[in-house]
């Protein structure tokens, strides 16, 4: 049986946590898998996203709010697109 670390991202709304959570690697068939501790861990970061408790989701994963990015039209542009090669 083989542990790796590996970063996780839930995302709820405008809120997405980074998580460090380990993967099990075994010869098992459902392998890799998330330990039962770790699972839950990802449960109530995600449940305390939900109900907008960033207090909560911040002992246990770094944190961060997600901002659209909208591309502004050029003056007389008719597609957003760059122009052909």
């Amino acid at each position: 049986m083989k542990k790796n670390l590996r970063t996780k991202l839930v995302r709820e709304g405008d809120y997405v946590a980074e998580v460090e959570v380990e993967l099990i690697e075994s010869d098992e068939s459902w392998s890799p898998y998330l330990s039962v501790e770790d699972a839950y861990k990802l449960d109530d970061i995600r449940e305390a996203l939900r109900k907008g408790d960033i207090d909560a989701a911040m002992r246990l994963a770094r944190v961060f709010t997600l901002t659209p990015v909208t591309l502004a039209r050029q003056p007389g542009s008719r597609s957003l697109r760059s122009e052909p090669r």
